[in-house]
């Protein structure tokens, strides 16, 4: 990653983290820090947080932020977790040929509106 990490501000915070809790399990992310005082929780593996938000108004425009996933099938799992978790659909799993021949991504809104995806770019 070139990007040690970034942060975004949302307001349902309570509903994103739960909903990015269920979502980012299937690639093994899971909520590594959490600060209470700051209502601001941080995503990562390894104990290192690279996904974080915190309460705050609703990024104008919504972020988009894109989750390495090690194969098709994390891709499909995340997607099932995800809308299972309140997602709403925004690109069903598949190829998106327009970004290269191997890019198989998934792409879903989480409570706040902010495009979630999760893309393996291998064959």
């Amino acid at each position: 990653m070139i990007i040690d990490h970034i942060g975004m501000s949302v307001e349902k915070y309570d509903e994103c983290k739960e909903f990015y809790k269920k979502a980012l399990a299937p690639l093994g992310i899971t909520l590594v820090k959490e600060i209470p005082k700051y209502f601001a929780s941080g995503f990562g593996k390894n104990g290192k947080p690279e996904f974080w938000f915190g309460k705050g108004e609703k990024n104008t425009p919504r972020m988009h932020v894109a989750f390495k996933a090690e194969s098709r099938e994390q891709v499909d799992a995340f997607y099932k977790a995800a809308v299972e978790a309140g997602g709403k659909d925004n690109g069903k799993p598949g190829v998106r040929e327009i970004y290269h021949p191997n890019y198989y991504g998934a792409f879903v809104l989480d409570p706040d509106g902010n495009n979630a995806e999760a893309v393996f770019h291998g064959a």
